[in-house]
Parts: structure tokens; sequence; C-alpha cells
């Protein structure tokens, strides 16, 4: 395991503690989208059914147990504790368009036809476009409050880092893993627009706002 995996788990976990952080301390999920939050969730658990049959480390193991937590933990203050204060109205992406899809690309394209691995396939698939919503939503409402950007920063890097980390492991281990480098260097195409408002905008104080739909 090279620093580049580690930066990328530290970053994605830092993420996901912004997210829940805000949402406690405001007792409000204005502006986040509980249908990412849906998808995300149904990732974490697709891709880690693993955790009842291979054991890798304890660090895996324990990365993997508070991902699941987090992951469910915003869902439910989401749809549950604080769901007065969710913004269904903007939170409108059709998310079939998003699920067809991916579960058929999930059956045609894999490694080996098995339960556990068409199930990891689609978890692989599935994050890459699993943020769309929530990128959807900002679009629609034409802007983002300061931390749900922070939080969508080091969801991005964690992205960029985990590709870096492809390319340290094909050249020290001379691994590759198609479906996941495929799917990670799309998902990271869909934050690079936002990586530049992010430096250019909230860096410097101000608000970040996105075009809104015609």
């Amino acid at each position: 395991m090279n620093v580049f995996r580690i930066l990328g788990d530290l970053s994605h976990l830092l993420a996901m503690i912004l997210l829940l952080g805000k949402i406690w301390r405001s007792k409000c999920c204005t502006g986040i989208s509980g249908k990412s939050q849906i998808l995300f969730a149904l990732v974490f658990t697709t891709r880690y059914l693993d955790l009842f049959t291979n054991f890798i480390s304890i660090y895996n193991t324990v990365m993997k147990v508070v991902f699941l937590l987090c992951a469910y933990a915003t869902v439910y203050m989401i749809y549950g504790k604080f769901r007065k204060t969710f913004d269904s109205e903007n939170d409108t992406f059709r998310l079939e368009f998003l699920l067809v899809p991916v579960i058929g690309l999930s059956f045609l394209e894999n490694y080996s036809f098995t339960p556990l691995e068409i199930l990891w396939t689609f978890s692989i698939y599935l994050e890459s476009v699993a943020i769309l919503p929530q990128l959807f939503m900002i679009s629609k409402t034409g802007e983002a409050e300061t931390i749900t950007t922070h939080y969508l920063f080091f969801l991005g890097l964690y992205r960029a880092l985990y590709l870096a980390n492809w390319i340290r492991r094909y050249q020290t281990e001379n691994f590759y893993d198609q479906i996941a480098v495929v799917s990670g260097v799309v998902q990271t195409i869909f934050y690079c627009d936002f990586f530049y408002l992010y430096v250019t905008k909230v860096l410097k104080g101000k608000k970040l706002s996105l075009p809104m739909p015609i």
C-alpha cells in the first residue's frame, strides 16, 4: 500500500466527516443531495460484502466499517433525524438514469460472472457517477454552501489520489485494474470544473455558484 492510497483514503474519510459534522452542527441538511448519499451508501454496501469472506488487513477492515457507518449515518440524518430540513424540491435527479445503465454495464463488463464480482463491479461503476445528483442540485439552486464545497473538493481529491495510486501500483507491481482506472478517470473528469471553481472562488472566500439550467 503506497502513500497515494493512504492519502486518498484519508481525503475520502475527511470528506465524509466534514459532511456529517456540517449536518450535525447545523441540524440542517439543506443543499445536500440525499440521492447522492443513497448512491454512496449503495456503493459501499455492494463493494464491502467481502467483509464477511475475505480478510486483507486490520486497516482495510476498519476503513470499510467506518465508511459504511458514515454513509448510513448521513442517509439517516437526511431522511430521518433532520428530514424537515431536506430540500427535496431541488434534489430531483432521476436515479434510474444512472442505475439502469450501471446495472447493465456491470453484467456486460466484469472480471468474473459471479455474484460478488458483479456487485463489486457495480459499485465501481456506480461510484463514478454517484456525485451527479449533488452537482445537479448545485446547478439547479445556483450555489453551494462553503462546507459543501469543501466536502466535494476532498471527495474529488480522493479520486485524483487514487488515480496516482493506480499509476504507482502499475510502476511498482505491474498491476493494472482497467475497470477501476477507467471509472476513476470518468469520476475525476466530473470534478474538473468544480476544482477550477473551488480554487478561483471558494479559496478566495467567495461563494461557489454554478450556471442555473435553463
